[in-house]
């Protein structure tokens, strides 16, 4: 695995926590070498990622939309940045350029990002790990509506376990890399 996309909020979200967990995340991918691939942003949770990765001496690719990069003020000092046509365009591109998928605390964007790839994997189109970073709790009524999508048979057992989830960012690299 040599880059990861983080699919995060472009706001940074009422808890400081948050912000603490994308600085640590970032923290741990450039320990373990891994770029990181995101949405082109430099407000919220995109930007404080996209930051420490940069401040650390990591490489950071951000894609984004025309359409976006004044709503989300592109940022400017990335390793590189795509601008691209649509959020399709965005979306394919990312997962091209990426080994792995991560899901922080977002919004809508961040959970259709992240089932994307989520059926992607199911549907074998990838193979890559699709993880989710559990800030505080953030994410226990997904891991909630999952258990239960597939206690009623919507969901096969194999799938659900697709999404690895962890409350560190440090235990859930460890996941991803080990797979």
């Amino acid at each position: 695995m040599k880059s990861l996309c983080v699919y995060c909020g472009a706001n940074a979200g009422v808890s400081p926590r948050y912000a603490e967990a994308a600085r640590a995340l970032a923290r741990g991918m450039v320990e373990a070498n891994l770029a990181l691939v995101y949405g082109g942003g430099n407000v919220g949770l995109m930007g404080i990622i996209a930051d420490e990765v940069l401040r650390l001496g990591g490489e950071a690719t951000g894609v984004i939309p025309t359409a976006l990069i004044e709503r989300e003020v592109g940022h400017t000092g990335l390793t590189r940045q795509f601008i691209v046509k649509d959020m399709h365009e965005r979306k394919a591109m990312m997962a091209q350029l990426s080994d792995g998928f991560v899901a922080m605390p977002g919004g809508m964007g961040t959970m259709e990002e992240l089932f994307e790839m989520l059926t992607w994997s199911q549907l074998g189109i990838h193979a890559k790990p699709v993880g989710v970073l559990n800030v505080d709790g953030f994410y226990d009524s997904l891991v909630g509506f999952i258990h239960h999508a597939t206690e009623q048979g919507f969901i096969r057992p194999q799938h659900a376990q697709m999404m690895k989830v962890e409350s560190d960012p440090a235990s859930l690299l460890h996941r991803l890399l080990a797979k």
